[in-house]
């Protein structure tokens, strides 16, 4: 089964606590299962030969099993209860850990609606059922298994009554469980689109109202919303019936016992407090298995999320480290393109082909050409969030395949395209890239990313609040922020990735200024668009289709280059720059 497959490894480092629920439900169990027995001894031996003494001693007896019973009910549910929110925060942070190791193909796959939802609804699904499981479903099995045998010892003539009934409870539950456990698969990819849906619609809501579209997105939302509905009704009319039905079994069964009953103490084959014992040990079985019928609902929910659940954690990651890293002897930041080639699943031809250069320590290296030519994968193979389908990719002199990804990345300064910011302070952002970061420094690196004076003037300066995804600053203070995070880390290698598009002529060339003076003798890779960005770097690649159409100075390709000069050329800045 899903779930026991994925709990089973999570269970492991819990097994003292698992020992304990066991003997806390044994403690209940054997409570639970003398009590009748008891009951029966005090009704034949005290109150019907009148005997007080032999009352008050059962009953002080009766008293003490009941209480240890109530304690170890207790302490068992608080043990389940901590065993099972370990269990719940592991898995999560096990889903976490494996979705940040996926390359952006592998997530592209999934999809981050569906990553989200499986790392919040799926695992609180699979956490309630082991929360249930531990707390009820062991104790209903232990208790009415017990019961039964005891019920029998007591009645084995009206137990075969009772033997039938549970058959039948059983053909039941098993019909459910075929019915609804392809429903809830399907709920779980429904509320994945859903969130989806919800998700586009929110980040779009500018653009619908724009384009008076919002009717027309509400009945999307409204379909979509529907069909999920509609589906999860499907699955509750199966509980609508099993319910009802398991119910009305169990009264049917407890009349036609005690119709059967009274016929056999008045025939003398049976004694009243026999009864009595057998009628509580019979409401035991069904009490119980009514509690484990009601656990056993919530497993088609845990089982499709488990089977979701698994899908992630068995992802291979395409970028996964080698078993033996290695470590490059220096670190100088030299990147090197070795007859490289890469194609994206599916794409009809290779985003780069025969790419060779090298990017040196102590110069900027532009890479420039139209949009689908190649910039941004190039940065990715440098970064390892994808690999080369042929050719090697060398940081530092040793091929990144060979490098664990974190000691590669730890080595590199990255400013992406969409520079994103988290939920915190001005700080707290900055100190992503070094936490033991002083004031001081993280001022400085404003100071050269040309963001100083709008921190400053922030109501708070470095403790000023940022929205997830920076939503109350502009994109060129985005940016600007984000530059500033990877210069707090001093690498070897910069990596920006087209992130000076939002800001004006006059702050991207007091910002580049500083950064040539700010990055020394690392090693600088930007891809741009910006005529002035692309003169003013050291060496300039042209990328044309996936291959290298020109390689050298801006003097040299605007002679040499046609791609390169109709880029340069189509600017408005185009005649300052040459």
């Amino acid at each position: 089964m899903a779930v026991v497959r994925l709990l089973r490894g999570f269970l492991r480092p819990h097994a003292r606590g698992l020992a304990l629920i066991v003997a806390l439900v044994a403690v209940q169990v054997a409570g639970n299962l003398y009590l009748p027995g008891l009951n029966a001894d005090i009704i034949d031996d005290g109150v019907l030969v009148g005997d007080g003494g032999h009352i008050w001693r059962a009953g002080a007896v009766m008293l003490a099993v009941a209480l240890a019973v109530s304690l170890a009910a207790s302490l068992a549910v608080h043990v389940a209860s901590r065993v099972s929110m370990a269990v719940g925060a592991s898995v999560r942070e096990t889903v976490y850990r494996r979705v940040l190791a996926l390359s952006e193909q592998e997530l592209g796959r999934f999809g981050i609606p569906t990553l989200v939802t499986r790392n919040v609804n799926d695992v609180q699904q699979v956490q309630l059922f082991l929360q249930m499981a531990l707390n009820l479903l062991l104790l209903s099995v232990a208790t009415g298994a017990g019961a039964l045998v005891m019920a029998v010892w007591y009645g084995p003539r009206l137990s075969l009554l009772v033997v039938a009934t549970l058959l039948v409870m059983a053909v039941i539950v098993g019909i459910m469980l075929l019915l609804v456990v392809p429903l809830f698969r399907s709920v779980q990819d429904k509320i994945d689109r859903l969130n989806r849906l919800v998700r586009e619609q929110i980040t779009g809501a500018r653009v619908v109202r724009a384009f008076l579209r919002t009717g027309d997105e509400a009945a999307r939302h409204r379909e979509v919303n529907d069909d999920m509905t509609r589906t999860a009704l499907r699955a509750n009319r199966v509980f609508a019936v099993v319910l009802p039905a398991v119910l009305g079994l169990v009264n049917l069964t407890s009349v036609a016992l005690t119709w059967f009953g009274g016929r056999l103490v008045g025939s003398g084959t049976m004694s009243v407090g026999d009864l009595t014992a057998f009628q509580v040990y019979i409401l035991q079985v069904l009490l119980y298995m009514g509690i484990g019928v009601s656990v056993v609902i919530l497993l088609p929910r845990a089982v499709a999320g488990a089977e979701r659940i698994t899908e992630v954690i068995e992802a291979r990651p395409g970028t996964a480290d080698p078993a033996r890293p290695v470590t490059p002897a220096t670190a100088t930041g030299t990147v090197e393109f070795r007859d490289v080639s890469f194609g994206y699943p599916g794409a009809r031809r290779p985003a780069l082909t025969g790419l060779t250069l090298t990017i040196r320590p102590g110069r900027t290296t532009a890479v420039v050409g139209r949009t689908g030519s190649g910039k941004t994968t190039l940065l990715h193979l440098v970064l390892r969030f994808c690999e080369a389908t042929g050719g090697t990719v060398a940081v530092n002199g040793t091929d990144v395949r060979q490098q664990a990804a974190e000691e590669l990345w730890a080595g590199i300064g990255l400013v992406p395209q969409t520079a994103f910011l988290f939920a915190g302070s001005v700080a707290e952002n900055l100190r992503m890239a070094r936490p033991d970061a002083t004031d001081e420094q993280l001022w400085h690196a404003l100071e050269v990313a040309q963001a100083l004076e709008f921190v400053a003037a922030m109501p708070g300066g470095l403790d000023a609040p940022i929205e997830q995804g920076g939503r109350n600053v502009s994109g060129g203070q985005r940016q600007r922020l984000a530059i500033a995070r990877a210069l707090l880390r001093r690498p070897r290698l910069y990596v920006f990735d087209d992130c000076f598009s939002a800001l004006d002529p006059a702050t991207e060339a007091r910002l580049r200024a500083a950064l040539r003076a700010e990055t020394g003798d690392a090693a600088v890779l930007v891809t741009t668009q910006r005529a002035a960005t692309i003169t003013a770097a050291d060496d300039i690649v042209v990328l044309d289709n996936g291959t290298v159409a020109g390689h050298g100075s801006h003097a040299r390709l605007i002679e040499s280059c046609a791609p390169y000069r109709e880029i340069v050329m189509a600017q408005p800045d185009a005649g300052a720059a040459a």
